[in-house]
């Protein structure tokens, strides 16, 4: 065991039943009231009147703020305390208070960098859980005996030689790095999906590409930081090269068709789209697929390869309000005009109608039944559906046909017998 872990052991096992442990469970109490004062005065006044763009880094200063506080406070308190006696609760406080701190702020980043889901919490136990047994580690001593041993199992690479430890840092240093280039760029991100002067799908192929970059960097000083030579990533390059071009020909031509969806904007977040026999307005476009959310509140995942050799109806390319036509029938013997006025009125009232353009009753034709007209409507939102207000525009209609004494016709039909009822019967 580790001689400086076994002298603090020995010391708080002997200090446990004396005054020496109260002075400093005294210190670590006072310590934890200060810091949730401190914590409590932070998410009362400051949180609340904040800007907008403080909260993310005033929030995780709040998530670490009492750890480090009582870290801090109990880190005085030793150093003041140890010219009297041991020391020894203390120390294993700090190092418990530096684990918290640690765990708190890495669980804090990665809710940041990543969208709640079960990978989320599988990631954050996953963190915790390898942070408090590298502490249990330290804290028995037996860190220093795994290091030793990791360090003893050894290989080449090539022609340099490895072992198990440099391999694991290695992997450390990689993964630190990507996520700290994760971090920078969901904060540069949010940044930019707020600048409304910028058109969204530039916005989008933006962050995108933001994102590529900032991990290709991320990846080459890590490389370099383990000392990997970089020209090693050619022999990677050609190996991707060659699985494109022959086993993920669809994968990159969709990542390729997403790119070019976000560069001439033919499509955006927010437009009402008809895409095979799905119609529903576009939530999101990744570089991979489109997340199309129809009207019944589900939601569907195409291809861009999709979009980019099939016909997409875009009813919201140039403008975004959209046309309803419904079609109402009259019969022959009710008056024409008085309908059609009627019609028309009750269209004008409606609050979700556009006035401009006006809604137009038309005469389609003459049916068997009664005369066909037409409604013509245009509404400013045709991402909340047309369902509704048919059904509200037709109910007013049959009030209004009603009280006119406008009647709707259905088919009907005469069956007319030739010849004499009795000569059928004599013959038979």
């Amino acid at each position: 065991m580790n001689q400086e872990i076994q002298l603090i052991w020995q010391e708080l096992l002997t200090d446990l039943t004396t005054p020496v442990a109260l002075w400093q469970f005294s210190i670590i109490a006072c310590a934890c009231a200060i810091a949730l004062a401190i914590n409590g005065i932070l998410r009362t006044y400051v949180m609340r009147n904040a800007p907008e763009n403080w909260k993310i880094g005033i929030g995780g200063v709040n998530r670490v703020l009492f750890p480090l506080t009582t870290l801090i406070l109990v880190q005085i308190g030793k150093v003041a305390l140890g010219h009297w006696q041991h020391t020894s609760l203390l120390q294993l406080a700090v190092t418990l208070l530096f684990a918290m701190a640690a765990i708190r702020l890495v669980v804090y980043a990665v809710r940041y960098i990543l969208a709640p889901s079960g990978l989320l919490k599988t990631l954050e136990n996953s963190i915790s859980s390898l942070i408090w047994l590298v502490l249990a580690l330290h804290l028995s001593g037996l860190l220093p005996q795994l290091l030793n041993a990791l360090e003893d199992v050894t290989f080449t690479l090539g022609k340099r030689p490895m072992n198990l430890l440099l391999v694991l840092q290695a992997l450390f240093t990689i993964i630190a790095t990507l996520f700290i280039a994760l971090w920078i760029s969901r904060i540069i991100e949010n940044k930019l999906m707020q600048t409304e002067q910028v058109n969204m799908n530039l916005r989008v192929v933006f962050s995108k590409l933001l994102r590529i970059f900032l991990l290709f960097i991320a990846v080459l000083i890590a490389l370099s930081a383990v000392g990997l030579d970089i020209t090693m990533l050619s022999v990677f390059g050609g190996a991707i090269g060659v699985g494109l071009g022959f086993g993920l020909q669809r994968i990159a031509s969709n990542y390729v068709s997403g790119f070019i969806i976000l560069l001439d904007k033919s499509m955006q977040i927010g437009d009402v789209v008809t895409i095979d026999t799905h119609y529903g307005i576009v939530s999101d476009l990744r570089t991979r697929y489109l997340v199309l959310r129809k009207l019944d509140g589900t939601q569907v995942i195409i291809p861009n390869e999709t979009l980019i050799i099939n016909p997409v109806i875009n009813h919201s390319f140039s403008d975004h309000k959209a046309r309803v036509q419904m079609d109402i029938l009259v019969s022959y013997d009710s008056p024409l005009e008085l309908a059609m006025a009627l019609v028309s009125d009750i269209a004008n009232r409606h609050p979700r109608i556009l006035e401009e353009p006006l809604p137009v009753v038309l005469v389609k034709g003459f049916g068997e039944s009664g005369i066909n007209l037409m409604l013509s409507i245009w509404i400013p939102d045709p991402e909340e559906g047309s369902a509704l207000l048919q059904s509200e525009i037709y109910l007013e209609v049959w009030r209004a046909f009603q009280a006119n004494k406008i009647s709707i016709p259905y088919p009907q039909r005469e069956v007319r017998i030739i010849g004499e009822l009795t000569g059928l019967t004599s013959h038979a």
